[in-house]
């Protein structure tokens, strides 16, 4: 084994260990990198190392790539996304879809867990913000579906994996993040979020025919009330007056970008002031809530843009070291094709997604094995919205799995944490078959793109 292979190898344990250890992710991606960069620089210029690293070349550069990073105009959609998901989330939109949907689903085997679907699909495609669309999901209807005797499991599961839809299903932050990483015009944040419409709501598909399939097959999982309500006119016309503004918004979004009227960034403010105005409508808004909206999107945004600089400094580091060289080799020697290569990406960011949140995978991961996909032929949007898939599993896999931190929070008493880990493994295994999906039928992911964009 040589030496950069050494040195990146350290490099990663490292990081990992600090990880384990407590530490801030953005403060241990940044130290590292520093701290071998120093490496580096003595092994280099005093003991006249065999590695193409120079000091100039790395931390010298570093000021232009971090204002490079925060100048960017596409980042700019990330906070403005993010407002507009907690103003959603203060507007009363999902309140109200969830009671008209339960007049509506709720008389079935398993209405309400249905309802929970239908209402984190369009919470998924209006906010795209997994802890605000979790909890709130869950305070909505863990406490419903227990007073229906519903299976404990089968309850906080449904409400948990649910809500982690909103990281793949347009507009999502995270594919904001990962086109900017991707650095082609193949994988622009347009054709990203085409890509992953169809994945997106076939999974929401798969969510509700385990539902179904499970309720019908064990009869007490998600049994139907006994007093069943008559449903009347009443009851669809609110179903339909509360439907029609999220959609509203998602069409002035999505749509504004897919027929070219608007660039992410400006259907970004479309949709923060689409949702300051639907939470003014609703009489929800105030300065007290206002207030709390900007805090809570200029602390995400601080963490997200910390994380950004502190895997910069690390990916600078890393590749001055030969990490970028290292990593292809690895890849490429792999005794199989490109296949081979594409399943054991995918198998190494679903286990890394035990231990890293989606935002350290996209930010340093996918820069160094990107190149090497492409340079395989595949298909830019395709790996993309594969790569989005299984870092969905990252919010449900322990132990660092937030969104089971976040349901964790507002469970009534008698749920357990042993509970939501069973409630939520039938639902990793689908999105592991979703994954499973689109890997062999590729038209998935690039059928839509291709019909909007046409093809590379």
């Amino acid at each position: 084994m040589g030496l950069e292979q050494i040195l990146v190898i350290a490099m990663f344990a490292s990081f990992m260990g600090l990880l384990l250890l407590g530490f801030p992710v953005a403060w241990s991606l940044a130290g590292i990198g520093l701290v071998f960069a120093v490496v580096g620089h003595v092994m280099v210029e005093y003991f006249a190392a065999d590695l193409w690293f120079t000091w100039n070349g790395t931390i010298g550069v570093l000021d232009a790539r971090i204002y490079g990073i925060v100048a960017n105009e596409l980042m700019v959609a990330l906070p403005l996304f993010i407002f507009m998901g907690i103003m959603l989330d203060r507007s009363g939109i999902a309140e109200k879809l969830m009671h008209s949907l339960v007049r509506i689903l709720g008389p079935l085997r398993g209405g309400y867990a249905i309802t929970v679907v239908i209402v984190g699909i369009l919470l998924a495609a209006s906010t795209g913000i997994v802890g605000a669309s979790v909890v709130l999901l869950g305070m909505l209807s863990l406490g419903p579906m227990m007073a229906a005797n519903y299976n404990k499991s089968l309850a906080v599961g449904t409400a948990c994996s649910v809500g982690t839809l909103g990281i793949l299903v347009p507009p999502s932050i995270m594919l904001v993040l990962m086109s900017d990483r991707l650095g082609t015009a193949d994988a622009s944040v347009g054709k990203l979020f085409m890509g992953a419409l169809i994945p997106g709501m076939m999974l929401g598909l798969m969510y509700i025919l385990y539902i179904i399939i499970a309720s019908w097959l064990k009869k007490d999982l998600a049994p139907a009330p006994a007093n069943r309500t008559r449903l009347d006119a009443r009851a669809w016309l609110d179903v339909f007056l509360a439907v029609v503004p999220p959609m509203a918004l998602i069409l002035a979004v999505l749509g504004s970008i897919f027929f070219g009227i608007a660039t992410t960034t400006e259907a970004s403010a479309v949709g923060a002031s689409g949702a300051l105005l639907m939470a003014l409508v609703s009489r929800r808004l105030d300065m007290g809530i206002l207030r709390e909206a900007l805090y809570q999107t200029s602390r995400t945004t601080a963490f997200i843009f910390g994380i950004f600089v502190g895997a910069t400094v690390f990916a600078a580091v890393l590749r001055g070291l030969g990490g970028d060289d290292v990593i292809r080799d690895a890849l490429t020697s792999l005794p199989f094709g490109t296949t081979g290569i594409l399943i054991t990406i995918l198998f190494i960011t679903f286990l890394l997604g035990f231990f890293l949140d989606w935002v350290e995978i996209t930010l340093i991961i996918l820069p160094l094995v990107a190149p090497v996909v492409f340079s395989l032929g595949v298909e830019p949007v395709w790996f993309a919205i594969m790569f989005a898939i299984c870092l969905q599993t990252s919010f449900l896999t322990p132990p660092v799995g937030f969104a089971l931190f976040y349901i964790k929070g507002v469970c009534p008493p008698g749920i357990t944490t042993r509970h939501i880990y069973l409630g939520v493994l039938p639902f990793i295994a689908l999105q592991l078959l979703g994954l499973a999906l689109v890997f062999w039928f590729e038209p998935l992911a690039t059928w839509l793109p291709n019909e909007v964009y046409g093809g590379r």
